[in-house]
């Protein structure tokens, strides 16, 4: 195991401001790595960690979510092979289980904003896969009647609010959400899910410095998986470990194995109570590795050679999960293939509805885009129709 190592940080002074209200839990300033990744042991594959309080129901349910989101991508893929799709395909192939295992540490009334590569997140909180293949195809049934393409979509009774392309900016967008809901006496926590490249950019320190002052809480997920787009991690930030950035902003960190669906799950239940009970804002370093390139049409060529095979012959999520589910005595080989069936049949039921769905009519573009109790449809002016 890992060791912890210590952080700089000082005490907060005696003198700081205090809001009033009960005191907030206490949290050491250090960067937690007990469900830091683990390498296979003398020729045993890896599995995931014991240390869990999900009962069997929930980690067959876990199963599930991770079998869905790589046959629904896997789905995408033929359909994109077809040209049924519009514009790309981006798979979290073989970073499933931290979008999955993340997602399902939260409530219900809890909120996410995913990356692109985060669609099991956006699974477990409760969109259909129907919806996800209507967006992808540009369908006028979709979530966004064909005006954007993959995730880029939300829904706010579900609570998950839709990425934009510019990396780090919804961090500070769901900063906003945590502070109006502070203001409403709502006691829900965010995640802001951040690739290794992503945590770069302005926006991105931004929203958590602002999360961190006013203790929102947030919890940023940063799935470390070696690229951004085709640059390595090593080439785009000097540190070794993204966590190590949470000391810029006093708050905790931790380290977790990002292909551990069940460390996924339990490193983020426990910051998800430590920001309900007022601790405020947490950063989690997912340790992935992303199988596919930044989306269908990147071949690629960057990766050193056998990289990308070593992950998936010793580090597959799902691999992972179902020696851990057989070790345990969870499920066996046809309980597995009986859920595995089950997420087919909804695949194949949903996509059969999204291509049946029709394309929108153009004039549609004209609304929606603001609110149009306010704001009439902006037709094309009549001069530019000649």
């Amino acid at each position: 195991m890992a060791k912890e190592r210590e952080s700089n940080q000082k005490p907060a002074s005696a003198n700081a401001r205090r809001r009033p209200g009960p005191e907030p839990p206490q949290f050491e300033m250090r960067i937690s790595t007990k469900f830091a990744p683990q390498k296979p042991n003398n020729g045993k594959p890896l599995t995931c960690t014991a240390d869990t309080s999900l009962r069997p129901e929930q980690l067959l349910e876990l199963y599930r979510y991770l079998k869905l989101t790589r046959l629904v991508e896997e789905r995408l893929v033929n359909l994109y092979r077809q040209t049924k799709i519009v514009g790309g395909v981006f798979r979290s192939l073989g970073q499933e289980a931290t979008a999955v295992g993340t997602a399902y540490a939260l409530q219900p009334t809890d909120f996410v904003t995913p990356l692109i590569r985060d669609l099991g997140a956006v699974l477990v909180k409760g969109i259909r896969p129907r919806e996800i293949f209507a967006q992808y195809m540009a369908k006028a049934w979709g979530p966004s009647g064909g005006r954007d393409l993959n995730i880029h979509f939300g829904d706010m009774s579900k609570g998950f609010i839709g990425p934009i392309s510019h990396l780090g900016d919804m961090i500070p967008v769901m900063t906003g959400v945590l502070l109006g809901a502070r203001m409403q006496q709502k006691p829900i926590v965010a995640i802001a899910y951040i690739g290794d490249g992503g945590m770069s950019t302005g926006a991105f320190h931004e929203g958590l410095n602002f999360a961190a002052v006013q203790k929102l809480p947030l919890i940023v997920v940063a799935e470390y998986n070696h690229y951004a787009y085709s640059t390595p991690t090593s080439l785009q930030t000097a540190v070794r470990d993204l966590a190590e950035k949470a000391a810029s902003y006093n708050i905790p960190a931790s380290i977790v194995d990002g292909n551990d669906v069940v460390a996924c799950y339990e490193v983020t239940k426990r910051a998800a109570d430590y920001g309900r009970q007022g601790g405020g804002a947490v950063l989690i370093e997912a340790k992935t590795y992303r199988r596919r390139g930044h989306a269908e049409h990147d071949d690629q060529r960057y990766v050193p050679d056998g990289e990308i095979e070593w992950w998936e012959k010793h580090n597959d999520p799902i691999d992972r999960y179902e020696a851990y589910l057989t070790e345990r005595g969870l499920a066996d080989k046809a309980k597995m293939d009986e859920l595995t069936a089950d997420v087919l049949r909804e695949i194949e039921e949903d996509c059969a509805w999204a291509e049946s769905s029709p394309m929108p009519e153009a004039d549609q573009a004209a609304y929606g885009v603001f609110d149009n109790n306010i704001v009439p449809p902006a037709f094309r002016p009549e001069v530019l129709k000649h």
